[in-house]
């Protein structure tokens, strides 16, 4: 019954249906905002999702079943049962904040599309190297903050009134949101020379630092790409040895029983 259910499980058209209810949950949760939508097909809405939930609960337990305590080792299969666990909480009362939550079940599709999976895992395998890079941000938020106080906070409190006003008036800057017309010309119109500041500071943040992120995510995709293709490439010859083995083994028993026939004759 097990190794029935897991060869259910593992086939290619129950992962389409999953992946169809998903997206068909998330089509639904998206017209439950829908005050006209509701007004006219809302029980039904709550009918069909409750039926979704049923079948992802299902899916859950029988995954469970199958893998028991290994549920719990793969990160993907936790993942799916905190989605699903949330969705079960209650949303009404104290828990009316949670109904909000429900949409977290669309992020299903990163744990059941290989793709998005690598793709995820790419991202885990670059946070390493992101907090260094962060870290590096940090520093010259810092770094401009202060400078930024000192040099405009007395004409432009608003802006530059503290680190923490400096720090955020930098970081919209380094988006480029309206950096010249909003902030950077006002300032030049006081301190002509301000642009000796802000160009650095937005060369250094929006085009240098910020690219260093893209680098960093590329390479630790790149990574997990052909650490996956190099998992295929052994599996494929684990798979071919197999057969080897196996065909090794038939031509020895045909050899034996060729022996054996001959002897008879």
């Amino acid at each position: 019954m097990r190794e029935r259910l897991r060869a259910i499980l593992s086939t290619r058209a129950w992962e389409g249906v999953i992946t169809a209810l998903i997206i068909a949950n998330a089509i639904t949760l998206g017209l439950e905002t829908s005050t006209s939508v509701v007004d006219a097909v809302g029980p039904l809405l709550l009918a069909f999702d409750r039926l979704i939930l049923a079948v992802f609960v299902v899916e859950i337990t029988a995954r469970l079943y199958v893998h028991r305590w290994r549920f719990f080792a793969d990160a993907w299969s936790l993942f799916d049962f905190t989605v699903v666990a949330i969705a079960l909480v209650p949303s009404s009362g104290p828990f009316q904040v949670l109904r909000a939550l429900r949409i977290l079940r669309v992020l299903r599709l990163i744990s059941v599309v290989p793709s998005l999976r690598r793709v995820v895992t790419g991202l885990i395998a670059a946070l390493p190297g992101m907090g260094s890079i962060v870290f590096l941000l940090g520093i010259v938020f810092y770094v401009g903050s202060v400078m930024a106080t000192e040099l405009f906070g007395d004409r432009f409190p608003d802006w530059f009134g503290s680190i923490g006003l400096s720090a955020y008036t930098l970081f919209q800057i380094m988006t480029l949101e309206s950096w010249s017309m909003g902030i950077v010309r006002p300032v030049m119109e006081a301190a002509p020379y301000a642009w000796v500041f802000f160009v650095p500071f937005i060369l250094l943040t929006s085009f240098v630092v910020l690219n260093l992120f893209i680098g960093v995510v590329v390479s630790a995709m790149q990574e997990s790409v052909e650490e996956s293709a190099a998992d295929s490439r052994a599996e494929i010859v684990r798979e071919g040895e197999t057969v080897a083995r196996s065909i090794k083994a038939m031509r020895k028993d045909i050899a034996e029983l060729r022996a054996l026939v001959e002897r008879r004759l």
